[in-house]
């Protein structure tokens, strides 16, 4: 037992001995200097008072500084005061003229939105990601966490907050500070808010030095669970309210809701269209002459499904007024006419024009919806991702759980804004498409469904961004001796197509798919790894996805190690929480890893199988294990006959 942790040791010694490890380029690469900026996800940051606020019939007011969201104590006894916090003027997005809210700041900002001994594991956010930094020995100022105001459009986070100023001032001082390029981690719709910053930054910095300031500043992208062709659950916000599992009525949560300015960032749209930015020759080093185009491909009008599965809202509306022929769906003389709408009609406002009659809502988002994303100078949001220009991407996503691609609607009788209900929704699950109530619908489904939130065509759209041959790797997500590992080699991948390998799978394990680029341009990689049954809203606390981060950030860390990305041949335990027990055989699994260490309050055997060195010595037990795994295909240990101690030897 005690001679793997002295070879650990010895071997960590061996490595740290190396000066630093080199990139493609030939720079050296120094990961001490590296530093994580952290940019979080829609409703994911503590909002704070920044006013005071008497709340009449209740003994609590608010207080500047005082939480806002999330507070269920002040949600719950004063729920209009809490509104009058979070609701924005839908044309201008002020704040009420009773009291205003501004973002957090700092890591404390995105840990727990709901702090407290009941409250706060079920409103963590980050707190997991955070902790695994702490435990492998991540110094407290590379880690740095970039809140925002996620109510607000991306134009008014700049007019109002300076945030992306800001957040170029973040980068370059976080490179002053620790000496190299941050890796940046975003979730959700904050993928969202880091594409604007890289579209904004164009305007900021002389072209000639955009892709240099980005080699400098940033080394690594990590999109995880990123909505690239929008998702679902915004258009149920929009029309019928989505509470998020707040103790608030739908249609609070849906006034709410449409109050924010960024309640369209998410709004699904077509694959097949783009907007022609204003700035494209300020890039190229001319001037701009003529508004901005959109313009659809063929393909749009082919299907009319605008690449997704299904027509996304399917609505009925009092067929009172004439309805342009190439929406209707069904007319009877006297009945509800039932119109269809594909991601194009919601992201160009055709639906919202549609409607406009009989919805209140409708009008204020059309209005928003010209001025703050179709019109935006900078960028329409509601157009198709390209690969970012960083040199390393990792998209990262789950797959495999029944998730929501189309909606349909009706009056409900009721006045505004409880005015529509659900009557069916149809979702994606295991390779068709089924409604509620389990009847199949006809579409065009994929052969995969989404994390439960955001459908698969939308999260797989990064696939696009790897090259024309990719590598493929199935793996337990689970620890593994490499057994159920499958590899396919130089898959041909035809521009804007998906690539679902046919590989086996046991029916009880959840996999993790990793496809990589096989040949990428020069000083680039790309890769695409897909969780399954991982949940869009807990992937960030996902101990699989820290542990493959951790093992990437190893793998590039060492000097000789020779290839782009991690194998995937084994996965053993880092910490207590991968030990258990194997009732087979009687005593802890991985027993070259783990032993049998009973501590008073355990309740069951699994809790007591512990990783072998405890206290501080454990980090650097990780730290040698991750380099001995990340390692595995490509290292051999030999014994040196100028040393007293085994070498590493690498192939």
């Amino acid at each position: 037992m005690a001679k793997k942790p002295l070879l650990c040791w010895l071997l960590l010694l061996a490595v740290l001995a190396e000066a630093g490890a080199s990139d493609e380029d030939g720079a050296e690469l120094d990961y001490s200097k590296l530093s994580g900026i952290i940019i979080p996800g829609f409703a994911s940051t503590q909002l704070r008072a920044w006013s005071i606020l008497d709340c009449p019939y209740s003994p609590l007011d608010f207080n500047p500084l005082d939480l806002v969201w999330l507070d269920t104590t002040k949600l719950l006894s004063a729920v209009n005061c809490w509104l009058k916090c979070m609701v924005l003027d839908p044309y201008n997005q002020t704040d009420h003229p009773d009291c205003k809210s501004r973002p957090d700041s700092g890591l404390s900002g995105i840990t727990e939105l709901d702090p407290g001994y009941i409250t706060g594991p079920l409103s963590s956010v980050w707190k997991e990601w955070i902790k695994w930094c702490i435990e492998f020995g991540i110094e407290a100022n590379a880690i740095i966490a970039v809140p925002y105001d996620w109510r607000l459009s991306p134009s008014k986070l700049e007019e109002r907050d300076l945030y992306f100023h800001k957040l170029k001032i973040t980068f370059e001082t976080a490179y002053k500070l620790r000496g190299g390029p941050s890796l940046v981690f975003a979730h959700s719709l904050g993928n969202h808010v880091f594409r604007y910053f890289l579209e904004w930054l164009k305007l900021e910095i002389a072209p000639k030095h955009y892709i240099q300031w980005l080699d400098q500043h940033i080394r690594a992208y990590f999109a995880v669970g990123a909505p690239l062709l929008g998702a679902m659950e915004t258009i149920e916000a929009t029309l019928s309210g989505f509470t998020f599992g707040l103790p608030i009525s739908e249609g609070t949560a849906r006034m709410m809701f449409n109050s924010f300015g960024s309640s369209l960032w998410m709004m699904p749209f077509s694959k097949y269209c783009r907007t022609d930015n204003k700035y494209w020759k300020h890039f190229s080093g001319g001037s701009h002459v003529g508004p901005q185009t959109y313009h659809c491909d063929e393909q749009e009008f082919k299907t009319n499904l605008s690449g997704w599965p299904t027509k996304i809202i399917n609505i009925e509306i009092p067929s009172t007024r004439e309805i342009p022929e190439a929406n209707l769906s069904s007319m009877e003389c006297g009945l509800p006419t039932q119109l269809s709408f594909s991601a194009r009609e919601i992201s160009d406002g055709t639906f919202f024009k549609a409607i406009e009659d009989y919805d209140p809502d409708s009008k204020r988002l059309l209005y928003l919806l010209e001025k703050s994303y179709l019109g935006d100078p900078v960028l329409n949001p509601l157009t198709p991702w390209d690969r970012p220009p960083i040199k390393n991407v990792f998209c990262i996503y789950g797959t495999d759980s029944k998730t929501k691609v189309g909606y349909y609607y009706a009056p409900s009788g009721k006045p505004y804004p409880d005015n529509w209900i659900i009557t069916d929704v149809v979702y994606e699950f295991e390779g068709s498409l089924i409604s509620r109530s389990g009847n199949q619908v006809e579409g065009n489904p994929g052969a995969i469904s989404g994390d439960e939130t955001v459908p698969y065509l939308s999260l797989s759209w990064c696939k696009n961004w790897l090259g024309p041959k990719v590598n493929i790797t199935k793996a337990p997500q689970s620890e593994h001796d490499g057994s159920d590992v499958q590899i396919k080699l130089n898959v041909k991948h035809p521009h804007e197509e998906d690539i679902v390998p046919n590989m086996t799978r046991s029916p009880r394990v959840k996999y993790i798919t990793y496809y990589e680029d096989s040949e990428s341009l020069p000083g680039k990689r790309t890769a695409v790894w897909e969780l399954d049954k991982a949940n869009h809203r807990n992937i960030v606390r996902s101990p699989v996805l820290m542990r493959e981060l951790w093992l990437e950030m190893w793998h590039d860390i060492h000097p000789d190690a020779n290839s782009k990305f991690v194998k995937k041949a084994k996965r053993g335990p880092l910490r207590d929480e991968d030990c258990y027990w194997d009732y087979g055989k009687a005593r802890c699994a991985w027993p070259e890893y783990c032993e049998y260490r009973y501590v008073f309050g355990d309740v069951h055997l699994g809790q007591s199988c512990s990783f072998f060195t405890p206290g501080a010595d454990m980090i650097t037990f990780w730290q040698c294990f991750l380099l001995d795994d990340t390692l595995h295909m490509n290292t051999r240990i030999t014994p040196s006959y100028n040393h007293d101690f085994w070498s590493l030897a690498i192939l």
